[in-house]
């Protein structure tokens, strides 16, 4: 969502605040702006749209040099992407500059409050209510960290607030409910952001911030304390990749980059997993055997692609496991009731660890009782955080919007978890557990080999990038791939793309097939689930009996499909539960390529943004 960057210390603030914003670019923005403290007073500029504009607007009317400040990009909420309704926001006197990630839930009662007492609040959102109210208490108090705990509590939502103040030039105050907020800190200087990417280029240095915390920086150090005043613990962790893990690379989108780094971030996912007698260990993973034993119920919650990666999951957690699993989308589980309790475990699966919708599932199923384990990827952030364990997926900073290596990440960790509660509960024995990590081993080397072989791929992906719709099929764990590689082009393309379970073509979806329309078709092994295959054969024979194109997602040695198949992708041989592995990057290559030949910014699409963290 937003981004987010405070500053104080000896550099120039605005080119230091600049460079995180244009860091924090891949989170999705519709409009940006930057507050300098210089000179006795404050300085603003911001604008609509991209930071460029931002940049053209500094050209024409330059800031002052200053030593502390602050930025934002806005995804907007609460009003239109409009210059008055980007951040910062003043309080009327010009003294106050906030940026807000969230929402205020109770800003129009505050707004109808400040309006009774003579503020005139000129935007639509609902962050200016808080510049307004900073303002009224640190004329009370003289003391921007404590201003901002007294309007904190007044507060509803979840959001993090950067606010600084030109009669206290030297501080950046900054607090955080139910939204990311990370202090950097530095020699002299220290920063506040949204992500640890906009100031690793100065400090590798990190401090998390917990639920509820103000925290007050100055160029000697950093105060934190609770929104009643008292001290809270910190957190300090080394952040374990540089500035170059944050740049492209050479390629021309960071998702092209990602696409890239598969292989390897799957052999990390998989690194000391396994010890010395063979036994698979979780170091991260902290439940206690007999607990898992008690567990009669597994529930994935997650949203998007890492939903998509729960519904694998399920298949292999059955399997392996043979407990009862359901998948549930994370905005959609904690209003239907769910029935919860400690018998059951809730996995919750999260890229950036602060999805709201899957952290507001996690909190209510910790409140029934339920343990919860998380899958994500990003250290201290608050997923983990409220978890019972976590499993870390190693996959390195991921920036482009559309995910990529956190989904085949999020899938091997979601196997480990499989195998790690089958061997606690005795139905998979040692040998069996080994067997398939050695297989998973192998799927990095399988990976490379797809991606070696996709440039048919992106010249098919080239010749329909006029088309109006794409069509996916696929069956057993192909129709969760299915269902990724149309939210891909959904994303990307713009364009019209659905997912289907291909048993249930005729019972409606086939209505959608007419002649040229392509459909591409995961298909699975021949090897294992013959019968599976056989009627995914039927379902192409059906397909292309009335004009699909065909574009046929097949494992090498599978002859059975070539003579209905328009185009024949190619995949290794790989056992079923583990060939989504492999099915799952030629579609990422094929919605990167045609989202580009349709002219579109894949690392930055439309209406979109990397980490929703709003409800």
């Amino acid at each position: 969502m937003c981004g987010i960057v405070g500053y104080v210390g000896g550099q120039g603030a605005l080119d230091v605040v600049m460079a995180g914003l244009e860091r924090l670019e891949y989170r999705g923005y519709d409009s940006a702006g930057v507050a300098v403290l210089a000179d006795g007073g404050l300085a603003v500029a911001k604008r609509a749209g991209k930071l460029a504009n931002l940049r053209e607007e500094l050209a024409r009317q330059p800031l002052p040099d200053g030593r502390t400040g602050l930025g934002h990009t806005r995804w907007a909420t609460h009003g239109a992407p409009t210059d008055g309704n980007a951040h910062p926001h003043l309080d009327n006197a010009g003294r106050v500059a906030v940026v807000h990630n969230g929402i205020i839930e109770n800003f129009a009662e505050l707004r109808t409050e400040l309006a009774g007492r003579g503020h005139d609040l000129g935007s639509e959102t609902d962050t200016e209510v808080v510049g307004h109210l900073l303002a009224e208490q640190f004329s009370s108090c003289g003391d921007l960290a404590e201003a901002m705990r007294q309007v904190c509590v007044r507060l509803d939502g979840a959001f993090t607030l950067v606010a600084v103040h030109a009669d206290d030039p030297d501080v950046v105050v900054g607090a955080r409910r139910n939204a990311p907020l990370v202090v950097g800190v530095g020699q002299g200087e220290n920063f506040l952001a949204s992500d640890v990417s906009a100031f690793i280029a100065h400090t590798r240095e990190a401090v998390e911030l917990g639920q509820d915390q103000v925290v007050e920086l100055r160029r000697e150090g950093i105060t934190v304390t609770g929104f009643d005043g008292g001290p809270a613990e910190i957190r300090p962790y080394h952040i374990d990749w540089d500035v170059s893990a944050a740049e492209k690379g050479g390629y021309d989108y960071f998702m092209l980059k990602e696409i890239a780094e598969q292989p390897r971030a799957v052999a990390d996912t998989l690194l000391g997993r396994i010890d010395a007698t063979g036994r698979l260990t979780l170091d991260e993973v902290r439940i206690p055997d007999p607990v898992l034993r008690e567990v009669q119920k597994i529930v994935i919650v997650a949203c998007g692609t890492a939903f998509h990666a729960g519904m694998i999951a399920k298949y292999a957690i059955e399997h392996w496991t043979r407990v009862p699993c359901e998948v549930e989308l994370a905005s959609e589980f904690r209003y239907r009731d769910p029935i919860l309790d400690r018998r059951t475990l809730v996995i919750a699966v999260s890229q950036s660890g602060e999805t709201m919708d899957t952290l507001m599932a996690l909190r209510h199923a910790r409140e029934q009782g339920a343990k919860v384990l998380a899958v994500c990827n990003t250290n201290g952030s608050t997923i983990p955080r409220e978890s019972d364990a976590v499993l870390y997926t190693r996959a390195g900073p991921e920036v482009a919007v559309a995910s990529t290596k956190a989904f085949l990440t999020q899938l091997v960790a979601c196997y480990l978890v499989a195998l790690w509660f089958g061997q606690a509960r005795g139905t998979q024995w040692g040998d069996e557990v080994t067997a398939v990590v050695r297989e998973l081993a192998d799927i990095s080397a399988k990976v490379e080999q797809v991606l070696a072989t996709m440039e048919p791929v992106r010249e098919l992906a080239r010749s329909l990038s006029d088309r109006g719709t794409v069509l996916f099929l696929g069956r057993h764990v192909g129709y969760p791939v299915a269902l990724e590689g149309a939210l891909k082009l959904k994303e990307l393309a713009y364009m019209h793309a659905e997912g289907f379970a291909a048993g249930e073509l005729k019972h409606g979806p086939i209505a959608l097939v007419e002649a040229g329309v392509p459909v591409v078709v995961v298909v699975p092994s021949p090897r294992g689930r013959s019968v599976l295959h056989d009627k995914m054969v039927s379902n192409i024979q059906e397909i292309r009996a009335r004009g699909a194109r065909t574009i046929v997602i097949a494992e090498d040695g599978d002859e059975a499909v070539v003579p209905y198949a328009d185009h024949v992708v190619r995949i290794p041989q790989t056992p079923v539960l583990l060939q989504p592995l492999v099915a799952t990057v030629p579609l990422q290559v094929f919605a990167c390529e045609l989202a580009t030949a349709r002219g579109n910014d894949v690392d930055q699409p439309r209406n979109l943004a990397k980490s929703v963290t709003v409800e």
